[in-house]
């Protein structure tokens, strides 16, 4: 979940709205990566969830990272709730789960060097306190009520407010983990292809990544229960944004979007303010009940664009989130499928020639299959492996002709970080297949085994 939002200062006039998504428009030699996944932690000798303090913690792994690796303190009323190091952070989802939010990097070898460092430093400090971290989509065996909820003012917030407008929003907060991509953009028409491919093809990545078959100790009848829950949790700020391949779509199209999308908070002085359920356009107005006479600022409205959780995401860069959290190769796996798509135009135009003919109902049918079954999965006369296998060869293509190097030179380009992808495509198995394949196997049906087999 997004820290408050250095956005800038009064809106003072409707444009301001898509003009701050706009200027997040770059030169192609500008392009960067970031890199964000978050992951489950836990008590070694009794497997269940970090609490907030205590000896075995989320505390004391915050204060580790930060004593003994050099992050600065994040704090909110007197909590540490997260770190920050140049420009990458370190924070906290709603249940405790960790999220590692990478710095803005040119390579996706960079990217990986980032998430490794980390995961060792991570491990260092879990070591030493009897801690394991364990990537997965969705929490395996763990009830609500065993997942405390982290001091965090929006969390409290957000927390009343899920069981009004869906039948999985705590869950979502406290018991699903993701892997993102932020790529950027160069223009309003190249955010909108972008935009188009990403949302089309995230079925595909959700597939591909599908790493959450168990739920409350046993199979759940998906692949991705975590696409799953985030389909349920509140339709107004979730899907597929079938309006985005209307004609006109462009930053004003996606401003008018994100303003019909339901408040939560407004963030002063440190402080969350319940505006739970209320409209961004009243706040335009002067007429937020939160806040009466008072107008909004610049960093309000990127912080409300925070709230929006589409499966791919506009604020001043993209985001593609239709992934399970999963093991360290797929980490590096999550970027390079998407730098490959999008960051060489060849690829580009040949995925959206993959999708352009597609309608919303195919999309959306495409993505409830591929949380059920994988790449077994099959929509309107669409077969999943058979896409995945097609876009996966377009992103191998997309990598090689981006050709960064990598290790000094040694490594040509950063087709090795698809892999894991492309042995998925070869074998016809994901991950959660892989976790049912040993449930039903050597674990005799001990889910337990998963966080010895498992964890980073």
């Amino acid at each position: 979940m997004s820290i408050p939002q250095s956005g800038g200062g009064p809106i003072e006039s409707h444009a301001q709205l898509a003009e701050y998504m706009e200027s997040g428009c770059k030169p192609r030699d500008d392009w960067r990566i970031g890199t964000e996944h978050e992951k489950f932690g836990y008590c070694k000798d009794t497997l269940k969830p970090l609490p907030y303090e205590g000896k075995r913690s989320i505390l004391a792994v915050l204060e580790g990272l930060r004593d003994r690796h050099g992050w600065a303190p994040v704090s909110e009323g007197g909590k540490l709730i997260g770190l920050t190091k140049g420009m990458a952070n370190v924070s906290l989802e709603p249940g405790g789960a960790l999220e590692l939010s990478g710095a803005p990097l040119e390579t996706i070898h960079e990217t990986c060097d980032e998430v490794n460092i980390h995961l060792r430093e991570v491990k260092d400090i879990a070591d030493e306190i009897g801690v394991g971290f364990i990537g997965l989509g969705a929490a395996p065996i763990w009830q609500h009520e065993e997942m405390p909820l982290m001091p965090k003012g929006r969390y409290t917030l957000m927390n009343d407010y899920m069981d009004k407008v869906g039948t999985t929003g705590r869950w979502m907060m406290r018991r699903t983990c993701t892997v993102q991509v932020n790529l950027d953009f160069a223009s309003e028409a190249d955010m909108v292809q972008k935009l188009r491919v990403a949302l089309a093809l995230q079925p595909v990545a959700t597939a591909l990544f599908a790493n959450s078959p168990f739920f409350e100790g046993k199979p759940n009848g998906h692949k991705s229960w975590r696409s799953y829950i985030w389909r349920h949790m509140d339709a107004a700020r979730t899907g597929m944004l079938p309006f985005v391949f209307e004609e006109g779509m462009g930053f004003e199209r996606y401003a008018d979007y994100a303003l019909d999308v339901p408040m939560y908070f407004v963030y002063r002085d440190g402080k969350y303010i319940n505006a739970l359920g209320q409209s961004f356009r009243d706040f335009l107005k002067g007429e937020l009940p939160a806040l009466p006479g008072e107008t909004p600022t610049l960093s309000d409205w990127a912080d409300h664009l925070t709230t929006a959780f589409p499966e791919a995401r506009i604020k001043k860069y993209m985001e593609m989130r239709g992934a399970d959290g999963g093991p360290w190769r797929r980490l590096c796996a999550l970027p390079a499928f998407w730098v490959g798509l999008m960051y060489d135009q060849s690829a580009l135009d040949a995925a959206w020639d993959l999708v352009k003919h597609w309608d919303a109902e195919t999309r959306e049918g495409l993505r409830v299959a591929a949380s059920v079954s994988g790449l077994q999965a099959e929509f309107g006369g669409v077969k999943m492996h058979d896409l995945a296998r097609e876009v996966l060869a377009l992103a191998d293509a997309g990598l090689q002709a981006r050709a960064r190097e990598g290790a000094g030179g040694l490594i040509p380009n950063e087709t090795h970080f698809l892999n894991a992808l492309k042995e998925s495509v070869d074998s016809g198995k994901v991950p959660a297949d892989e976790l049912l394949e040993r449930f039903e196997g050597d674990w005799n049906g001990d889910l337990t085994r998963i966080y010895a087999d498992y964890s980073y």
